[in-house]
Parts: C-alpha cells; sequence; structure tokens
C-alpha cells in the first residue's frame, strides 16, 4: 500500500511481522529504547509526512511501558505532520477497569481512552473489548473488530459432531457472546453460575431485628406469654375436634346468649375472662356469615367441636370457631390439564459443590465452613428442652427474614453486576474458607461442549465449569475458547492439569511466551493476522468494515 505506514510496539512484534507480511510491506523503522532510570525514549526513523500511519501495540506483561511507547509513538508520528494515526490494539489494556467497583475507584478505561486523543490519535482499531460500551469513552472512531468468525471455523473444521456442540457461558457476564456465536452456528447453548453455597449463608446473616424471629423466639432476645386461645382451650377444657360444621341461626342466636354471659362474667371475675370475651368476639365475628358459601375455595370457616353430652346434644359452652385452610384440590389422573404448567426444561437445571474450586460429592465434607458455623453458634441454655429447627427450614426463613452484613453489599448500593462477578468468582473459587454452589443450565449431556469468553487470565472459573459439564451434566469433551489469552501466573499449566479439558483454543492477539507454549500440549492458538491486515486495507482505502463481521469473509 502506498502512503501508508506501519509501526512496531515492543510488545507483539511476532503480530506485526505477520501483518505486513500480507499487506506485501516492510514495517517501519523505529527505535525504542530506555534510559537508566526506566524512562521510554522513540525515534521514528522513517518519514510520515502526509502519510496513514498504523500503530501495531498490544498488550504484554509489561503493560504500563507498552502504554508509554504507543502514547509516545503517536505523538512522535503526530509532530512528523503525518495525515492520518490509526492505534491499533487487539488487546486493550485496562479493558476490564470500565466502570466504577467503589465510591473512590477510577474508570481507569476512559483514562486511557482521553490519553490517546491527547497524544494525538485519529482512529482506534481493537478486537472484542471486554464491554462493548467502552467505545462511547472515545472521541475519535472506533472499529471494535471480532474474532466470533475466526472461532466459528474452528469449531466447524475440528470439533467431532459439531452440530451437536453446546455453546456454555461460564458467568452471566459472557451470555450475550455466547448466544451470538450459538444463533451463528444454530448451536444450543448453556450457562453455568456460581454463587456462595445456601446453607452457608447463616454466619452471615443476622438474626436482630427479624419480627418473625422475635415472635418464634428463635434468637433468645424474646420470650413469648403463651397463646390467647390455647390459654382458653386450657381454661375451659376443650379438646380439638375433626369434624366440620356449617353455623346455623340457632347457633347464630346461642353465641349472643354467650356473649352475653361472658360479660356478666368479666365484671364478676375482672380481667381474667377478658380473653373469653375476645375469642367470643371472634366467634360472634365468623358466625356473621351464615349459610354463605366462601369466596376462596381454600378457605373454610370449621368448628372445634369438644365432649358431646349423653343426650347427643352439642354443649353451646365448648365450642370454639376457629379459621383453617382446606388442601388443595389434587388433578385427577384423567385430568388434560393437570400438566398444562409443567415446565420439562426444569429438568436441564442441574446444580452442584465446588470446594477449593473443584466439583465435590454432595456427601464431602466441608471442615471450613463447619469449623465457623460452630464457632459464630450461641450457645444454647441448659434449661431449654426444645429441639432446633431442621437446617433447611432455618437456612430458608433467615435468606428471607434477615438482612446480610454489611461488607457483602454492593459498594455503590444496587444488585451485583453481571459483567464484574469475573474478578469476584475467581477470589470465591480460591478461597478455602468458602464453599461455592455452582448450577448448570441447558442439556449437555453425551454432547460435546464450548466454554466461550472474551479472554483467560485465571483458571479457576474455568476448570469450574469444565468440571461441572462433565462431572455433573455428562458432556463428552470440553474445549475452552477466548479471544485474549492472557494466561497470568500459572493458569496455563493448572488448565494443563484439569483433566476435563480437552483444548484451549485462543488467538495470538496477545503475546504468549514461547516456553508456555512448549508446555502446553492442549493449546491451540488461531491468528489474527489476516483479519487485522484486512481491517487496515480497508480502513486505508476508506472501505466499509461491515464484512468483517460476517462469517463468511
Amino acid at each position: 500500500m502506498r502512503q501508508t505506514q506501519i509501526f512496531s510496539g515492543l510488545s507483539h512484534p511476532a503480530l506485526v511481522e505477520g501483518i505486513c507480511d500480507r499487506l506485501g510491506q516492510r514495517p517501519g523503522k523505529a527505535e525504542l529504547r530506555k534510559f537508566s532510570n526506566g524512562e521510554t525514549s522513540v525515534q521514528i526513523q522513517s518519514s510520515v509526512r502526509d502519510q496513514d500511519v498504523f500503530i501495531v501495540q498490544s498488550g504484554s506483561s509489561k503493560i504500563n511501558d507498552n502504554v508509554m511507547e504507543l502514547l509516545i509513538m503517536i505523538s512522535a508520528c503526530k509532530g512528523g505532520s503525518s495525515k492520518s494515526i490509526t492505534a491499533v490494539m487487539p488487546y486493550f489494556p485496562y479493558s476490564r477497569q470500565s466502570k466504577k467497583k467503589s465510591h473512590r475507584g477510577a474508570i481507569t478505561a476512559r483514562m486511557i481512552a482521553n490519553l490517546l486523543h491527547v497524544a494525538g490519535v485519529n482512529h482506534v482499531i481493537t478486537i472484542d473489548l471486554h464491554a462493548s460500551q467502552m467505545q462511547g469513552f472515545f472521541k475519535c472512531p472506533v472499529d471494535n473488530l471480532v474474532a466470533e468468525p475466526l472461532l466459528a471455523r474452528w469449531i466447524r473444521n475440528n470439533v467431532p459432531n459439531w452440530r451437536d456442540t453446546v455453546v456454555v457461558s461460564k458467568n452471566p457476564g459472557g451470555t450475550k457472546r455466547v448466544t451470538s456465536l450459538a444463533d451463528a452456528l444454530k448451536l444450543s447453548f448453556g450457562i453455568v453460575t456460581t454463587d456462595r453455597r445456601r446453607p452457608g449463608r447463616g454466619e452471615g446473616l443476622s438474626l436482630q431485628g427479624s419480627a418473625i424471629f422475635e415472635r418464634l423466639g428463635l434468637d433468645g432476645t424474646y420470650e413469648t406469654d403463651g397463646l390467647i386461645e390455647e390459654e382458653f382451650d386450657a381454661e375451659a377444657g376443650i379438646a380439638p375436634a375433626e369434624t366440620v360444621k356449617v353455623t346455623s341461626n340457632e347457633d347464630a342466636a346461642e353465641d349472643a346468649a354467650e356473649d352475653a354471659e361472658d360479660e356478666a362474667d368479666e365484671k364478676k371475675d375482672g380481667p381474667v375472662r377478658g380473653r373469653g370475651r375476645a375469642t367470643s368476639a371472634a366467634r360472634r365475628l365468623n358466625g356473621n356469615a351464615v349459610n354463605a358459601v366462601p369466596s376462596s375455595p381454600l378457605v373454610k370457616s370449621t368448628r372445634a367441636e369438644s365432649f358431646i353430652s349423653e343426650d347427643g346434644q352439642d354443649s353451646p359452652r365448648k365450642r370454639l370457631m376457629r379459621t383453617v385452610t382446606a388442601p388443595s384440590a389434587s388433578h385427577s389422573p384423567a385430568d388434560p390439564t393437570a400438566d398444562e404448567y409443567t415446565d420439562e426444561r426444569a429438568r436441564d437445571v442441574i446444580h452442584g459443590r465446588l470446594v477449593h474450586g473443584h466439583i465435590v460429592d454432595d456427601d464431602h465434607p466441608s471442615p471450613a465452613l463447619s469449623a465457623v458455623s460452630f464457632k459464630n453458634r450461641p450457645p444454647r441454655s441448659s434449661n431449654s428442652d426444645d429441639d432446633e429447627p431442621p437446617e433447611h427450614m432455618l437456612n430458608s426463613m433467615m435468606s428471607t427474614c434477615s438482612v446480610e452484613e454489611p461488607e457483602l453489599a454492593q459498594p455503590m448500593g444496587g444488585t451485583h453486576d453481571a459483567g464484574d462477578t469475573s474478578e469476584a468468582e475467581e477470589e470465591d473459587l480460591k478461597n478455602p474458607e468458602l464453599e461455592t454452589t455452582v448450577t448448570l443450565v441447558g442439556n449437555v449431556r453425551d454432547r460435546p461442549v464450548c466454554i466461550v469468553d472474551d479472554m483467560i487470565d485465571k483458571s479457576g472459573s474455568w476448570i469450574a465449569a469444565a468440571e461441572t459439564v462433565v462431572k455433573r451434566g455428562g458432556a463428552t469433551k470440553v474445549y475452552c475458547m477466548a479471544t485474549h489469552g492472557l494466561f497470568g501466573g500459572d493458569c496455563l499449566e493448572e488448565m494443563e492439569e484439569c483433566e476435563c479439558i480437552e483444548r484451549i483454543v485462543v488467538t495470538n492477539s496477545f503475546p504468549i511466551p514461547e516456553d508456555k507454549k512448549a508446555r502446553c500440549s492442549k493449546l491451540t492458538i488461531i491468528p489474527v493476522e489476516s483479519l487485522l491486515a484486512e481491517a487496515i486495507r480497508r480502513n486505508h482505502h476508506g472501505e466499509s468494515m461491515s464484512q468483517l463481521f460476517l462469517h463468511g469473509w
């Protein structure tokens, strides 16, 4: 291409060589070096006057040095009177810091966009931003290319029986990316979510201030004086009965006579008979609906009958009105509407337990949680003979009636953001004192699975998702696919050792050290030189970029 210069930073020289080979030209000459105190020095050794300049700089392990190199090179080309300057950034640095996560946090991705604008950039080309909304940070046009066509082509060519493949997202934040790939290949998709195990939520919940628990007396802060009806029943010697009797006009008259007697006895005996008056008032209230059909079939007025006299007549002094809930009507087997609202897809929801980031059996012990629960449990009084409520009932009520501790709430308020779950998820999986519940939504049994995300940085969530779909879901093979292979720390080695992972597929948008490549036999790298070279060519000639987003280019 004429009137074009392509310069390379120090982050990914091999990528620039591949781009220039496909465009049929050589990289521009530039000298990048450092002073003894770490400062970066750039010397552009080719003429850039009235030319279109493309500076290719991706991220690397020295991300801050790469950013400074790019900014200085842009400023140097601007001072050399270049016609336009385009920053080609296959991996955009600081893309995960695109929003505030605390009151005193910084939106670092926007700061990088402002620095590029101040340096003099006119256009930005990148691949798969962590959040596509980041394009609004820039004051210049942004071409956010996608690696989806490359991943889809690899699936069609390398996955056996790829038409049966299920594309799975390992967290809620990547659902849109997964559904896009699944729609392009006409495949099924699923999702894996993780959360702190619910039986352990009791340690993070407070029973204080809960009206229900105070009435039940489970927190030891409230002692009830006894139910009024129970005391009245004990005083009157009434025994519960099973029969149901409809209130008649004669019964209403008898109730009125009883009320008069109760008022007279109350004046004579003092406040002790006050409870009887309250009960009589309730009985009179229920007796007003004589021979009336209740508005709801679930609620019926029943009369608790006590002893029956020898002559077969009921004792009016020993009757008490109560309101009970009748059992719901069951559908007969021949009823065609019995299964009208039955959702068969509910069978595709599978739950599992994660301890130290790995799937375990349901009966696997959790020593850390048991120790914490025992330590935080208040001592029971020695004179209490009541049994504790079942654990599943207690946790269910605590989740409804109690509040979480402040440290578990969001710093900026509101609920959890699905796009920011990756970092917190990795921390929870590595925490030895936490047990995590994992949920798989989708049918993956006897099918290959492709777990897709925009980057692979830490291995915890990838291994957890792979073990979930294989050990719980029954998948045959698992392919971990992402655009950017950052592979921080021992991520690549840990994924290599995981028996549930068949292949690890990434692009070469981010440089991977040669020693890591040699130690990982499962790693497959898809080149993106052709995608970036075509984007540079179209940008130089003013052609449309929309063809690069299609699966047939």
